[in-house]
């Protein structure tokens, strides 16, 4: 898989609940088999993990030294508040309360998803990230891809 991709807006229900995007499922490895862990992401979102990339990523996690402290503090925060989330027979995801407390998730969510994990936030929230930074997208694409060797292609 080349990595997922899109941007798909979605409505909670009053029990957190949302119905997972077709177009969005259609991307999934079949050995997520529709299971997800979601811990807290960068700045004010979720991170939604296929089960299958979790695993790459806890694979990786694995093999810090956890005799150094800022490694110690790194999982502890990587992992605070992460739970396992599995897909019902209908294509819903159920947020925990706790976590959609932590980032202030509201009725209207904005799931974005790339490569291997899909990030969750509250809609409005998402737009005002964005927009707040959309003026040094130039600055910041030279900054990020300007020093990639397009040989590596």
């Amino acid at each position: 898989m080349s990595g997922l991709v899109g941007e798909y807006e979605c409505k909670l229900d009053a029990k957190g609940r949302f119905l997972f995007p077709a177009g969005l499922r259609k991307q999934l490895d079949p050995t997520a088999n529709e299971v997800f862990m979601v811990n807290k992401g960068f700045e004010n979102c979720l991170s939604l993990y296929p089960m299958n990339e979790w695993e790459k990523v806890s694979a990786r996690l694995s093999k810090l030294n956890l005799f150094k402290p800022k490694n110690r503090m790194f999982y502890r925060l990587f992992h605070q508040g992460a739970k396992q989330l599995t897909m019902d027979k209908t294509g819903r995801l159920l947020i925990p309360v706790a976590l959609m407390e932590r980032i202030g998730l509201k009725k209207e969510i904005m799931l974005t998803a790339y490569n291997d994990r899909i990030e969750v936030w509250d809609r409005s929230e998402y737009f005002d990230v964005l927009n707040a930074n959309m003026s040094d997208f130039s600055d910041l694409a030279d900054e990020v891809m300007g020093e990639i060797d397009s040989n590596d292609e």
